[in-house]
């Protein structure tokens, strides 16, 4: 038997997760370029976050695989569900590659990472450069991904009222349409 809503570790670690990555998007935009002293403290602080968030994401992932989650609602069109599968895959992928990105790229330049973690990739300029490009078009991605997301989100909160957006709330499940 499905559940009506998601387990209450999913829902912790989902809306803990997504305070922290809107942080992080946040910090890296205004990271790019900046040499002023607040640079000195946020990219400390944005590796510290993107290293929490990769033991996020794995446990997230893992509760995942290892809980039952609710279904769909069965009167959702089969391409809306297709859409909410590779999102969501989509979502997982980058949530993932974004830290290990940071750390590669970290990993690259020859910069210290954080609680001495071992290099990833081979200290290579050329390769840094390209990782931070890809890590910065990641982040874009991912931003425009976690926009699509709370669009969906709120169309089956408002428009649709089937009870999705319920089954993630991250406070007590009220019944009710």
């Amino acid at each position: 038997m499905k559940p009506q809503a998601f387990h209450p570790a999913a829902r912790l670690l989902h809306w803990l997760m997504a305070l922290l990555i809107l942080a992080m998007l946040f910090i890296g935009v205004s990271m790019v370029g900046d040499l002023s002293p607040r640079h000195t403290w946020l990219l400390p602080l944005h590796k510290a976050i993107g290293l929490a968030l990769l033991v996020l994401v794995v446990a997230r992932i893992g509760l995942r695989l290892a809980l039952p989650h609710p279904p769909l609602p069965a009167e959702l069109p089969a391409l809306q569900r297709f859409a909410a599968g590779a999102s969501h895959l989509l979502l997982y992928g980058l949530m993932l590659a974004m830290p290990l990105l940071g750390w590669a790229m970290l990993s690259a330049g020859g910069y210290p990472r954080p609680l001495q973690l071992p290099a990833i990739a081979p200290h290579d300029l050329h390769l840094y450069a390209i990782l931070r490009g890809a890590h910065g078009w990641a982040g874009y991605l991912l931003f425009a991904t976690i926009l699509v997301h709370l669009g969906a989100a709120l169309m089956h909160a408002w428009v649709r009222r089937d009870g999705v957006l319920r089954s993630m709330w991250p406070g007590p499940l009220r019944r009710g349409r």
